[in-house]
């Protein structure tokens, strides 16, 4: 096949490869870590919006959805000579297809990186949501101090941890930290459901609210704002073809992907509950700055202090996984006719530099992650997750898709679609509403 007829992606391993096959279960890790990523966080901010109930069925859709729109794109991908996501939008839409990919990719990816960033800064510098102190992890261990800000802080883990992992050049390199993050990841929800379930035992947890609080009509609309951040919770189809080309079998992929998102749905809900029965309405959009309150015992900080370290951890660990993508995009992007990335090391330098300086100033001026989950949600990672699927399967230049294929692709797009229309007016009325 021809170089113009399918884009190629630096850095990523090819489809056939004398390698030893990859393993389900490795699958299952990358595909649970870049599914989990920074989405946990805000989960149980869905639930003080929607309400228990149309959470979980929220949740249960979307993870539904979530495995059709994959289907959809392994099915397409084998019936033709696409090996990735771009190429297999260039097959049905040509080069304008490839490019609303890649475009997406980067907006999303990025996206999570500095929300990533935001949520470690939280951690470990705290933040003042609404006039609010909640003090980082630093600050009450040693007080506050200008190395312990939230500037220093950042700039510190940038240049000591994030830069070593994002300086690898094979996503192979990554697959430990991924299994190691997933579990940090575990460990989270575990020492969240012990909290929760003491909370119980002492009569000192929240009751959930079952149902959404619709006192008027501002309050109907706000529902839709939650629907941006579950669908970007998940979307992780740009990393599908470089996971599943390392398989033996597309069954296997299609058995990961399965397997993965019954997981992060079981966590997703898990910790929705957990972190609701802690916190009540008073939960932040990002649930680890409630984790600065009080104990009572010197067991309950211990706890406290851990749950915010872990995933601070886990969010180090996945940050190389998704700026992999995030940058192996970009050249393909922007350097067609160049030699691979990973025998440029001047270009590999740069590129990757001022994707951590870019992540880093962003990070530093939004200090609210619910607002970059919204805006994400309701455009790339939508574009990435429903609506490409379903124009793949409408479009069907392989003559493959069945009438019920069809079906669920339009009334895929059109929901996606909708809810997003109605979450961005919504957005732009409060923010508009809220300066006026």
């Amino acid at each position: 096949m021809s170089p113009e007829a399918e884009p190629h992606v630096p850095l990523l391993p090819e489809k056939k490869s004398s390698a030893r096959p990859a393993s389900v279960s490795g699958a299952v890790f990358n595909v649970s870590t870049t599914i989990i990523g920074a989405g946990i966080m805000s989960i149980p901010a869905t639930l003080k919006v929607l309400g228990a109930v149309p959470a979980f069925v929220l949740i249960m859709v979307i993870a539904w959805l979530a495995d059709v729109s994959v289907e959809f794109l392994l099915r397409f991908t084998h019936s033709g000579e696409a090996t990735t996501y771009a190429g297999l939008m260039k097959e049905s839409f040509g080069r304008v297809g490839s490019v609303a990919v890649q475009v997406c990719v980067m907006i999303t990816n990025l996206g999570c990186l500095i929300i990533y960033l935001i949520i470690i800064g939280d951690v470990l510098s705290g933040n003042q949501p609404d006039g609010s102190v909640h003090l980082g992890i630093l600050q009450e261990w040693f007080g506050v101090h200008w190395w312990n800000s939230r500037e220093f802080a950042l700039l510190f883990i940038l240049v000591f941890v994030m830069l070593p992992l994002v300086l690898l050049r094979r996503v192979e390199s990554l697959r430990f930290s991924s299994a190691v993050s997933v579990l940090l990841a575990v460990v989270f929800v575990a020492i969240s459901s012990v909290l929760a379930v003491c909370a119980l035992l002492e009569g000192k947890a929240k009751s959930p609210r079952l149902l959404p609080d619709l006192e008027n009509r501002s309050s109907f609309f706000n529902l839709f704002t939650a629907v941006p951040v579950i669908v970007t919770a998940f979307t992780f189809h740009f990393n599908v073809h470089p996971i599943g080309s390392e398989l033996a079998r597309p069954s296997h992929m299609i058995a990961a992907v399965r397997i993965s998102l019954v997981l992060c749905a079981s966590i997703y809900f898990a910790i929705g509950i957990f972190g609701y029965l802690l916190f009540g309405d008073s939960i932040m959009a990002d649930i680890l700055i409630n984790f600065d309150r009080d104990s009572d015992t010197a067991i309950g900080s211990l706890l406290n202090d851990t749950v915010r370290l872990s995933y601070a951890l886990h969010l180090m660990l996945v940050f190389p996984l998704l700026n992999f993508s995030l940058r192996a995009n970009i050249d393909e992007f922007l350097f067609q006719k160049k030699p691979l990335l990973a025998t440029d090391t001047p270009r590999f330098l740069w590129l990757t530099l001022v994707l951590l300086v870019i992540s880093y100033l962003a990070a530093i001026a939004i200090p609210d992650i619910w607002y970059f989950f919204q805006f994400v949600g309701s455009t790339s990672a939508v574009c990435l997750a429903f609506i490409f699927p379903g124009a793949i399967v409408l479009r069907d230049i392989h003559g493959i898709s069945t009438v019920k294929d069809r079906v669920v692709a339009g009334v895929m797009i059109g929901l996606a679609a909708i809810t997003s229309t109605v979450a961005i007016l919504t957005n732009i009325y409060s923010l508009t509403g809220s300066r006026s």
